[in-house]
Parts: structure tokens; sequence; C-alpha cells
């Protein structure tokens, strides 16, 4: 059964092994979705919920708004994402001369996880109608990294310095959205 303090523990070993190290404990995690959910607690809003923060490894439980999408973005650290309910969709990215372009995409379900390099852009959305939950650990500190994130423009595709806090308003705006219509 999910233990987060153990969990927490794990990745922490894990982390000094590199990602597939980390891989493999996320996976752990991930295939006892009924576990996560009785020890974290059922998804209940959008956000950005901070597990464990250190310089060296952030782990983070996403609760994704349904049918919300976030721009594509940079980590410049790893990252490990594991699936406990719900639907991940994201597409991946790569830089060009003046911006970037899409160059592939992955959706994840339940007990399902990804890997990304410290160097990949990726956008997420949920697609489906209910909330989404996922734990994304990452290779450093996911808030203050040691080099600057980016992130770029839904429409125009124009990079900008990465914001946690436009990012937090995010969840928040499509949380409220998806709340406003299931009242209409």
């Amino acid at each position: 059964m999910f233990n987060r303090d153990r969990f927490i523990q794990d990745c922490i070993d894990a982390v000094a092994d590199g990602q597939a190290a980390v891989r493999e404990v996320v996976t752990a995690a991930v295939a006892d979705p009924a576990g996560i959910v009785a020890e974290l607690g059922e998804p209940e809003h959008a956000g950005i919920t901070p597990i464990h923060r250190s310089p060296e490894l952030t782990i983070i439980n996403f609760v994704w708004a349904p049918c919300m999408s976030l721009m594509p973005h940079n980590h410049q650290m790893f990252a490990v994402i594991g699936i406990y309910s719900g639907r991940e969709d994201n597409v991946f990215w790569r830089r060009t001369e003046a911006s970037i372009e899409a160059a592939g995409a992955k959706s994840l379900g339940p007990g399902e996880v990804a890997t990304l390099g410290r160097n990949i852009i990726h956008s997420v959305l949920n697609p489906i109608g209910k909330m989404s939950s996922a734990i994304h650990v990452y290779g450093g500190d996911f808030f203050e990294p040691d080099e600057p994130r980016s992130e770029w423009d839904h429409e125009t595709l124009a990079e900008r310095p990465w914001d946690v806090e436009r990012v937090r308003r995010i969840f928040a705006d499509a949380e409220a959205r998806f709340n406003a219509a299931a009242v209409d």
C-alpha cells in the first residue's frame, strides 16, 4: 500500500542513482492508484501540491481540472510522471530557429509512467471531463531551478520566462471555468 513518507524516502534514495531508479519508484507507486488516493486524499481541486522539496528533488501531486491545458514549458531537470487517476496528454516540442514546433505526443492513463529528459519541452492537456491526478518527481528544485525555465504562449508560441504564479492561476482558472460550465 502506498505510504507518503516511504515514497518520499524511496525517491530521495533513488535520485542519487538517476532518473531510471526514480522511474522504478514511481512505477511501483502508481501501480496502486487506490492506495495513493487513500494516502493523499480524493482530488477535489485543481492545483500543484508539493509533497517534498529540496535542491535535489521535488515531488508534486498535480491535479488537472477537467479539459484544462498547460502551455508548452521546460523543466531544466529530469521529470518522471506517474498517473494515478484520469488522463494526461503530453505534446512534446522541439526548438526551431524562431520558436518551437510539435515533435510528438504521449497519452498517459492510470498506472502509466513517462520520463522526460532535462531538455524536454512539453505541454499538458487533461482531455476528459473529470479531474486527473499525477505524481511528478523532478531531479531538482521545481520551484527554483538552477537554470532559468521557459514557457511558450499557447497561441503565438513566443518564449517567455516561466512563472509559477501564472501556472497556479491557470490551474485555478481552469477549475473555475469547469465549475461555472457545470452549473449552466
